[in-house]
């Protein structure tokens, strides 16, 4: 298939740079099975589930990895860098980006907050992707990267990061830190949501998935299968294994928050639907044509032309059907990316 099959005209006023408050007052766009739309606000959703149904979350943790900087021999006149860390190598090893990246010369050092000292080891020219060697290294380094960075929003608020994005660019059930940028349709879900779930006999379980900035990388190439994939770090346990492989015997549906979830869902399943519990990396690239094993059900924001992420949730319930919803959307005014509003989608052929 083409890129350009992956196409749709988006007006810049549909980007939300600021989320709906309080959290869980966001729209709801359901695609169901026979591509009928129908428009809810998300405290609504709960209307959706059945009894026995099994939500899977993703638990990951957002690290503040934009951090604002001076090129240390420059500290006198203020020569002012951001950092934006993107891959965990271990060691006080980073791999990130800096700005602006004529400044970036290797063995330049870096200094944050008079707390933190970082030095370039390495830059590649054709990515101008960096890597940073700290000062401190492990917990304390971690530690104190989430003292003094700020939330590492998308590039497309076209905004700096703001003490709101702390807590709003953080879904209330993160755990493990280890992302650099959000779960974004965990975003909506509340206490309160999360609760009348319970309540409806919905069990919740849980994956971790470490998004990474490959997330946003735009896909180059005209023929899509020429793309290739950043590789995420994942987490499926011994419980969650259990219960959705005990959840698919009893032909309950399984229904995903975020691609995230559903990228390692499918990424751990055999070609019977069967999980085993694992740490493992998964770059898998999810486009039409794919056989979904696990997933019956995705609620996810709405997505990027020519993405990624676009193309999955084409290939989870038809392209005809999603584009069709997304003129649904803009039309009526829906908030489109990480900020924006969601969308409950039925697998084409559940």
């Amino acid at each position: 298939m083409k890129l350009s099959d992956f196409d749709f005209a988006l007006p810049q006023s549909a980007i939300a740079k600021y989320p709906k408050n309080p959290r869980g007052s966001s729209k709801l766009l359901h695609l169901n099975h026979q591509s009928k739309i129908q428009d809810y606000n998300f405290q609504q959703i709960t209307s959706l589930f059945q009894k026995g149904d099994a939500l899977v979350l993703n638990n990951t943790k957002v690290i503040p990895a934009y951090l604002e900087g001076i090129i240390a021999k420059h500290c006198g006149d203020k020569k002012e860098v951001i950092v934006y860390l993107s891959k965990d190598l271990g060691d006080g090893k980073w791999l990130g980006f800096i700005k602006p990246g004529k400044l970036a010369k290797i063995g330049e050092e870096i200094v944050f907050q008079d707390q933190l000292l970082a030095t370039l080891i390495d830059k590649d020219v054709n990515t101008g992707e960096v890597r940073f060697e700290f000062n401190i290294n492990d917990a304390a380094l971690l530690t104190t990267i989430c003292n003094i960075g700020k939330m590492p929003i998308p590039p497309y608020f076209k905004r700096k990061p703001e003490l709101s994005d702390k807590v709003d660019y953080q879904t209330i059930f993160a755990k493990y830190y280890g992302s650099v940028a959000a779960p974004t349709a965990g975003l909506h879900f509340n206490e309160e949501i999360l609760q009348e779930l319970k309540n409806k006999g919905v069990e919740i379980t849980y994956v971790t998935l470490h998004v990474g900035t490959g997330t946003f990388l735009p896909v180059k190439t005209n023929n899509i299968t020429e793309h290739k994939m950043h590789c995420e770090k994942f987490l499926i346990s011994q419980g969650t294994a259990d219960l959705i492989n005990q959840k698919k015997k009893e032909n309950r549906r399984i229904i995903c928050v975020g691609t995230t979830s559903l990228r390692a869902l499918e990424a751990a399943a055999n070609s019977k639907g069967i999980l085993t519990p694992q740490i493992s990396e998964t770059d898998i690239f999810i486009t039409p044509g794919y056989k979904f094993k696990v997933a019956d059900a995705l609620i996810t924001n709405f997505h990027m032309p020519k993405s990624t992420l676009f193309m999955l949730v084409c290939a989870f319930s038809g392209i005809d059907s999603v584009k069709n919803a997304y003129a649904y959307a803009i039309k009526h005014n829906y908030r489109f990316f990480s900020y924006g509003d969601a969308c409950w989608l039925d697998r084409l052929d559940a």
